[in-house]
């Protein structure tokens, strides 16, 4: 197995890990505490630098980037700021899936778009207030009107929703087929009329990612919004979100990283009992446990990512790595907070933020449990 990283995956990390260290890093906790004009400043510089749409084809303006590249672009901004990882992760998930399945029109209009910085983001419109980790239930109608569908409905905790500038929506297309089967996706500009867009969710992370509820009410689109087949689009929605858990398990592994380098840089300076926190054996198994967690992480990441770039199945082994990157990521932020002790609970010091932050990867992309659904579902029912 090949362990190394080719020329171009080696400079798209290191230009990642440049812009965490230089302009995430120093403002992420007033991206934290709301300064929304700096977040997306920070975007669209993301975007200029192409990354935005890391493995959007030469042809459509992209760099065309492996999905390994992706992964480690991903992790590394993650570690500056995990609102500005996930607006990264999401709207590369959208410039794929247009790619991956929109028309030769669709592809040459939008594509550009987000790799020169005119769109800082897209946004991914699948889950409803009655529709979660069950997507096929979704009750979002598209209705045929002639040259036009009709989209009436809502969708809630869109990523970048507030500033995207193409909505990829799902919408029930056929609802006398079985569920899952009349589905089709279309493609929304930011500027439709009957698109309304709430205002952001207060959470308790991620606070300066917008995540906002989407509604549709008697929104006209044209035909030609129609991505992919007709009634046949709930299969491209499950296939993008198996690479979006590669997505969304760096960032877990970033912030996970960020916290424990930051633990660990403290408990060799802190003193108790006459030395450093660092030469307690207790604080030293905590930490070599989870360093170990992250790096097994990377590794699963790394596997499929891999496999997706050769084109092999790669659906089990990404919901393998969210899920473990997700909940190792966990454990290693409330470690690093145990390591600091008191001041762990403190904003001065930015642990408190990791531990706010990385709580979602847990949740979104598909919770832990359906993770362990889908990959139970590949080991004991296929």
């Amino acid at each position: 197995m090949q362990f190394e990283f080719s020329e171009e995956e080696q400079m798209i990390r290191e230009t990642a890990s440049q812009f965490a260290e230089n302009q995430l890093k120093p403002n992420a906790q007033k991206l934290d505490e709301g300064d929304h004009e700096l977040y997306l400043a920070q975007i669209k510089e993301l975007a200029e630098l192409g990354f935005m749409g890391m493995t959007v084809k030469e042809q459509y303006g992209g760099i065309g980037g492996s999905t390994v590249a992706f992964s480690l672009a991903v992790t590394e901004i993650a570690r500056g700021c995990a609102s500005t990882a996930t607006a990264t992760s999401v709207t590369n998930m959208v410039a794929e899936v247009i790619q991956a399945v929109g028309s030769e029109e669709q592809k040459n209009h939008y594509l550009p778009k987000f790799c020169n910085g005119e769109f800082l983001a897209g946004a991914f419109c699948l889950t409803e207030p009655s529709a979660g980790s069950d997507p096929s239930a979704m009750r979002t109608t598209a209705v045929a009107d002639g040259d036009n569908f009709v989209l009436n409905g809502s969708k809630i905790y869109i990523t970048s929703a507030k500033f995207a500038g193409v909505f990829v929506v799902w919408a029930v297309t056929d609802p006398s087929a079985p569920r899952g089967k009349g589905i089709s996706c279309f493609l929304i500009d930011a500027d439709t009329p009957g698109m309304t867009i709430a205002k952001p969710e207060d959470k308790m992370g991620q606070r300066a990612s917008s995540t906002c509820e989407v509604s549709f009410n008697d929104c006209v689109i044209p035909k030609s919004a129609l991505m992919g087949e007709l009634n046949k689009g709930f299969k491209i929605a499950i296939g993008e979100l198996a690479g979006g858990r590669i997505g969304i398990g760096s960032l877990a592994l970033g912030i996970g990283l960020e916290a424990m380098d930051y633990a660990s840089d403290y408990i060799k300076e802190r003193k108790q009992f006459g030395q450093e926190l660092s030469k307690f054996q207790g604080l030293q198994f905590m930490v070599s446990d989870r360093y170990t967690e992250l790096e097994a992480a990377r590794l699963l990441l790394m596997q499929a990512a891999y496999n997706k770039d050769q084109g092999l199945p790669f659906g089990t082994s990404a919901s393998m790595a969210k899920l473990f990157a997700s909940e190792k990521a966990n454990d290693a932020c409330y470690t690093a907070l145990q390591c600091l002790g008191g001041a762990g609970y403190i904003k001065e010091y930015p642990v408190e933020r990791f531990v706010r932050d990385v709580r979602l990867t847990a949740i979104y992309e598909g919770t832990s449990e359906i993770q362990r659904v889908i990959i139970a579902r590949d080991k004991l029912l296929s």
